[in-house]
């Protein structure tokens, strides 16, 4: 009987719609954000990096299965922005959108993952569950549609389905932490000043080294995996994923621009390196951060357990020499009045 009365209650009602207008204008904002680039593949329009799967798995792992009808209210806003007369084929894909984040909010769920990404577990649960398994669903789903519409080939889809679910595993892998992060930023403790200073310090080498990296002629993307590595050592994930969301968002314009280490690729190989760059840059921040955070909590909880037993033997000791009770100390630790009384 209460279940329905809070099913039916107004102001629940109201809190349930405005949540799914807002995770809906969030998504369809984010899918703007990723067409503004794109890739041609085959003849298909596709994004190297898809956030809206990654605002999908957010909403999901905050406000739980309730939040699906925003996710689909979003993708089919998508679809209408680009076309005025949607196929029937468009409902598929707005299903396979929806449950390919579901499926691996279900799936994190059942591991126990938590949001706060303090654990090795949780970091490789996101990778493998999260990115590469939950989004063959809606790269199956969205190949499978294009290529019974469009009647493309057997090598075209597989090389479609690829660009589909990579870029949609990239979502999840660099847009999904970030928001978290966001998230519980109000139950983080504000940084010291030297590791604000710190801080700067890294942004600003970030901020000229990234663009360097991304549009020069030369290969010297790797010049941002030490970047990602100092953000995981000293700020765990809020630095490294920073790092990481910089150097895709110019990594992506570089290669659809086709401007520095892409210069020279067509757009198959364009992707490939793009998708391999930002692939390597995530797992990195992610399992490293993880790896981190996990070893400092276990040194606080250490250090909390010797703590703890200092202080029952202090109480132990003092027990033992109180009034009325023999001091068993070695005669070498007792107080000098002490050692003359024996």
């Amino acid at each position: 009987m209460s279940d329905v009365t809070t099913s039916l209650d107004p102001r629940a009602a109201a809190v349930f719609t405005a949540r799914t207008l807002a995770i809906a204008a969030c998504y369809f904002a984010a899918g703007r954000l990723g067409l503004l680039r794109e890739l041609v593949i085959q003849d298909s329009v596709v994004s190297p990096v898809w956030p809206p799967t990654g605002v999908a798995t957010a909403a999901l792992l905050i406000y739980g299965l309730g939040a699906w009808p925003g996710i689909s209210l979003g993708a089919f806003a998508v679809i209408l922005s680009l076309t005025t007369s949607p196929e029937p084929s468009a409902l598929g894909l707005v299903a396979g959108s929806t449950a390919a984040p579901v499926c691996g909010y279900l799936m994190l769920r059942r591991v126990g993952f938590r949001t706060d990404l303090a654990r090795l577990r949780d970091g490789l649960a996101l990778v493998f569950l999260g990115a590469f398994g939950a989004m063959l669903i809606s790269s199956g789903t969205g190949a499978g549609l294009l290529a019974a519409t469009t009647g493309i080939g057997e090598q075209n889809f597989w090389a479609l389905w690829l660009a589909w679910w990579v870029g949609d595993a990239m979502g999840v892998l660099i847009v999904t932490p970030v928001l978290l992060l966001l998230w519980q930023l109000r139950l983080r403790r504000p940084w010291r000043w030297d590791r604000w200073k710190e801080a700067v310090g890294l942004a600003l080498i970030a901020c000229c080294l990234v663009p360097v990296a991304t549009r020069s002629p030369a290969s010297l993307l790797f010049l941002v995996y030490p970047l990602v590595i100092w953000a995981a050592l000293r700020f765990q994930l809020p630095g490294s994923m920073l790092c990481v969301l910089l150097a895709s968002v110019m990594a992506t314009v570089a290669a659809t621009d086709r401007a520095g280490p892409f210069r020279e690729l067509n757009r198959v190989e364009a992707m490939l390196n793009l998708q391999a760059f930002n692939g390597a840059m995530a797992l990195t921040a992610l399992l490293l951060s993880a790896m981190i955070t996990e070893q400092h909590n276990t040194r606080r909880s250490v250090e909390r357990a010797c703590q703890e037993l200092m202080e029952v033997l202090e109480h132990l000791t003092a027990g033992e020499s109180g009034p009325g009770r023999p001091d068993r100390r070695p005669r070498e630790q007792r107080p000098p009045q002490d050692r003359e009384s024996t």
